[in-house]
């Protein structure tokens, strides 16, 4: 999939949460993992890690085959700190997520590091 509506950058590091759930909605794994710097890390579960866009595309690719749609889940304000960002979101089934986001050169925001499920 690449709609321009689903592959708008990330202008706020409030936006990659709404925009990763549209993606996953819209069954686009390319433009889920788009919203990571290519050495970004992503929790996948069981003590593994996805590490680089590469790993998080392959991940994410067989999660949109298999897995339920995500939801989006009540954001929590990002924390600004020069051109890096903590977000936070409190998903529907009570899970939490937390997230850094680092401010690339053209004023856009991109994951660094993913911990998709904390426990509430």
């Amino acid at each position: 999939m690449n709609d321009d509506a689903t592959r708008m950058p990330a202008r706020d590091p409030q936006d990659l949460a709404r925009l990763l759930v549209a993606r996953q909605q819209a069954g686009d794994a390319e433009g889920m993992a788009a919203l990571y710097a290519p050495d970004a890390i992503l929790d996948i579960g069981s003590g593994q890690l996805a590490r680089g866009r590469d790993a998080i595309r392959a991940f994410y690719a067989k999660l949109v085959m298999a897995g339920p749609k995500f939801e989006l889940g009540d954001q929590r304000p990002a924390m600004i700190n020069g051109d890096l960002a903590l977000t936070s979101t409190r998903l529907p089934n009570g899970t939490v997520t937390v997230e850094i986001a680092r401010r690339q050169g053209d004023g856009t925001w991109l994951w660094v590091i993913d911990q998709p499920s904390i426990l509430p």
